[in-house]
C-alpha cells in the first residue's frame, strides 16, 4: 500500500496494491499496522455507505465536538472528494483539497479530525464508503458552505444537486472551527 501526503500533508492519499487475475481482484483498504507505519493511528467506530446520482453534492460536513477522522473511498462510479482544514492553528487553515476517487482507481483518502468533508458525484451514480473515528452527534454537526468563494473549490459539476442543509451552510469566515 502506498501512502502519500497531499498538498495538505495531514490528508493522505492511499493507493492499495490491487491483486488481479481472471477471477477478479483483491485489495486491502484498511490495515492497522500499515497505516500506523505511515503515521495514521486511528480506531474506527462506524462504517457508512451512501449511494448518490450524478451531480449530487454532499457536504461540507464536520462536527465541532467529537471531531471525526474519516477513511473514505468510492467503490463504484466516481466522486470528486474534498477536505477543508478547519484547524485554526494549522499552516493550511482554510485550504481545501480535492481528489478524484473511483471504483476504477481504487484510491482511499484519510481525512484526519479537524476537517470539513464533502464530495460530488461525477459519474451516473456512485457508491461511497467511509469509516469514521467517532459517532455521529447531530447536535454538534456543522455545514461549511460548499460554494464559499473563500474556499476556491473547483467543483467539477456546474450545478450540483444540494439539499437544504448543505445549501444553507456557513461561510468559512463565520464558521465554528477547531482551535
Amino acid at each position: 500500500m502506498k501512502v502519500t501526503p497531499t498538498a495538505i500533508p495531514d490528508v493522505r492519499l492511499i493507493e492499495p496494491v490491487v491483486r488481479s487475475d481472471d477471477r477478479g481482484f483483491f485489495l486491502e483498504t484498511w490495515n492497522a499496522r500499515a497505516f500506523a507505519a505511515a503515521g495514521i493511528d486511528a480506531s474506527f467506530v462506524q462504517d457508512n455507505h451512501s449511494r448518490s446520482r450524478h451531480g449530487v453534492l454532499r457536504g461540507l460536513h464536520y462536527q465541532v465536538e467529537h471531531a471525526q477522522g474519516k477513511l473514505v473511498r468510492c467503490i463504484a462510479g466516481e466522486v470528486f472528494d474534498v477536505a477543508v482544514d478547519l484547524r485554526k492553528g494549522s499552516s493550511t487553515f482554510g485550504r481545501a483539497i480535492g481528489i478524484a476517487l473511483s471504483g476504477e482507481n481504487g484510491r482511499v483518502l484519510w481525512i484526519p479530525p479537524g476537517f470539513a468533508h464533502g464530495f460530488v458525484v461525477v459519474s451516473a451514480e456512485a457508491d461511497f464508503l467511509y469509516k469514521v473515528t467517532d459517532y455521529w452527534h447531530p447536535e454538534h454537526e456543522r455545514t461549511l458552505l460548499w460554494n464559499d468563494p473563500a474556499l476556491a473549490i473547483a467543483w467539477p459539476v456546474a450545478t450540483p444537486v444540494v439539499n437544504a442543509k448543505d445549501a444553507a451552510g456557513t461561510p468559512l469566515a463565520a464558521a465554528e472551527v477547531y482551535s
